[in-house]
């Protein structure tokens, strides 16, 4: 593995951890919403879907010609998926969006889940960056050892 793969995995998982916050945010964010846009009944916690890049030979001996491309091992958010919890009831007869008995569908969102999450994200964030600085000092170490030989 070359130092432009090491930087080159160490993005994609940054790019992939900063969706991750970016989804359990809005979900935080959402919490108590009754009702979306659509009127389609309380917003719906979403959920991030992580994968492997496995490139094939082909593109791994492309990638070390120079052509910069994702290395395998690489990491790609593959999608945002809805979260299939039931929304929770809770009797509040005064709301708005309560139905003929009084309750209210509020979004399955555990909020201490999320803030666990979100940390989650923001550590695996943290170590990425931490990754390609320790990176970038190697190569410039390096580089001053060249100058003083």
């Amino acid at each position: 593995m070359g130092f432009w793969d090491m930087m080159s995995i160490s993005a994609s998982a940054l790019s992939a951890e900063r969706q991750r916050a970016e989804v359990t945010s809005a979900n935080l964010a959402n919490a108590e919403t009754t009702h979306t846009e659509d009127g389609d009944g309380p917003y719906v916690r979403k959920e991030v879907v992580f994968s492997a890049t496995n490139a094939s030979p082909f593109q791994t001996i492309f990638n070390r010609a120079g052509h910069f491309g994702a290395p395998a091992g690489s990491v790609e958010l593959s999608g945002v998926v809805d979260d299939n919890a039931p929304p929770v009831m809770r009797y509040d007869p005064g709301n708005p969006d309560a139905n003929k008995e009084g309750y209210v569908a509020y979004p399955a969102i555990n909020p201490v889940t999320e803030m666990v999450d979100l940390m989650d994200a923001t550590r695996a964030y943290q170590l990425n960056a931490s990754a390609i600085t320790s990176a970038k000092q190697m190569v410039q170490e390096s580089i001053d050892i060249l100058k003083a030989t």
